[in-house]
């Protein structure tokens, strides 16, 4: 790797938008499949010789996750991960209520607003101040026909952890002597960057993708602790969960980036993250989002940061970055284009700070010397305009 293409990666701060993948996996996983190369669906030698490269890294898989093997399938990516669990309320016999967070990914939002459109009630949880949905709101809208809700782990925006396992838990204690509400929680900023438990009692699904863990696009995970019926139905791979021919070269590659980097602590990141933090909240003009990080930094994942900057839109301050060679986004990549943010909005932050807010995004390349020169380079930018 010459220098250019090192200094590239090495200033690149939307992690959180996609990783760049893994060199020695993708070459692995290519290796691998071009080995054994057939269609596991195939009943010949050539179709077996794929199938246990497939199982083989659906174990890989399920090991790093700490789940059984039985529970996770391969999917296209996060959204459809998202998506499965939410397209099969379309099969149960009744329409009743689905609660998703004030906060969730686009992938979740807008097929919940399609369940509403089949004649699904769609109820959004509100957040407090720091976009965290506590368990009494999740209680306090359960009601005897919700059959599913939705909260994501790590916010993609804003880095706020949600207490997953405690909405978990107040779910199944609401729930005694009567049927439970599937609880789905989309991990994909949360893998390989916190701490995650996905076999603990309560959570029904998880949604997980490979590109923001340095794996490959075009394949994700769905943990899915009970069978269900799907909406969408085909030839039947993944237990009827997912059909379509098998991505096996993305799940070679993503079970080994899971290996390598899910559940890996790097404290030397967490403590550049906290000191960038800081460093920022003290720049003239600055506003942390939310404020309450610098009061409460443990509810935030140090992963995602997002701050606001007086006299600079958002898109102002990631070109003048860019042509310094530093790359950060305005907030989800997913919606970049549609110039609204719905999460922030969520979270009554004032149009002017939403429209001046960026995104900084770390992973677990980053390196403390590279979160230094960043914070340079936005300093530099801010004086210019915030004398």
């Amino acid at each position: 790797m010459n220098d250019s293409e090192n200094n590239y990666k090495t200033h690149y701060f939307d992690w959180a938008a996609t990783s760049p993948a893994d060199e020695d996996i993708l070459k692995q996983a290519v290796e691998l499949t071009l080995k054994d190369w057939g269609n596991p669906s195939s009943t010949h030698q050539v179709g077996k010789n794929a199938r246990t490269l497939l199982e083989q890294a659906r174990d890989r898989a399920a090991k790093a996750l700490g789940v059984p093997s039985s529970t996770v399938y391969f999917t296209s990516g996060g959204t459809e991960s998202d998506q499965i669990p939410l397209l099969a309320q379309l099969c149960k016999p009744a329409k009743g209520t689905v609660l998703i967070s004030s906060i969730e990914h686009p992938a979740v939002r807008e097929q919940a607003l399609a369940l509403k459109s089949c004649g699904w009630k769609v109820e959004q949880l509100d957040a407090d101040k720091n976009g965290i949905i506590t368990p009494q709101t999740v209680i306090d809208s359960l009601t005897s026909d919700t059959t599913l809700v939705c909260i994501m782990a790590v916010n993609n925006e804003t880095g706020v952890i949600q207490p997953i396992y405690e909405i978990a838990d107040a779910i199944t204690k609401w729930s005694a002597g009567k049927r439970k509400p599937k609880f789905h929680v989309d991990c994909v900023q949360a893998a390989g960057k916190i701490q995650l438990n996905l076999a603990h009692p309560g959570i029904d699904s998880a949604a997980l993708s490979s590109h923001k863990i340095c794996g490959p696009r075009g394949i994700g995970i769905l943990y899915m602790k009970d069978q269900i019926d799907v909406f969408l139905r085909g030839g039947g791979q993944e237990k009827g969960i997912r059909s379509g021919t098998e991505n096996v070269l993305g799940a070679v590659a993503f079970s080994l980036a899971l290996e390598r980097y899910y559940n890996k602590e790097k404290p030397e990141l967490v403590e550049a993250s906290a000191k960038f933090v800081e460093a920022l909240s003290k720049l003239k003009g600055c506003t942390i989002v939310p404020p309450g990080r610098l009061q409460n930094p443990e509810l935030f994942s140090p992963y995602v940061v997002q701050a606001s900057f007086d006299h600079i839109p958002g898109n102002v301050m990631l070109r003048a970055l860019d042509s310094k060679g530093f790359y950060i986004s305005t907030g989800s990549a997913c919606s970049s284009k549609k110039n609204k943010r719905p999460v922030l909005e969520a979270m009554h932050i004032t149009p002017q700070i939403s429209e001046n807010a960026v995104r900084f995004s770390f992973g677990p390349h980053t390196t403390a010397q590279a979160i230094d020169e960043l914070f340079d380079a936005v300093s530099k930018v801010n004086s210019q305009f915030n004398k």
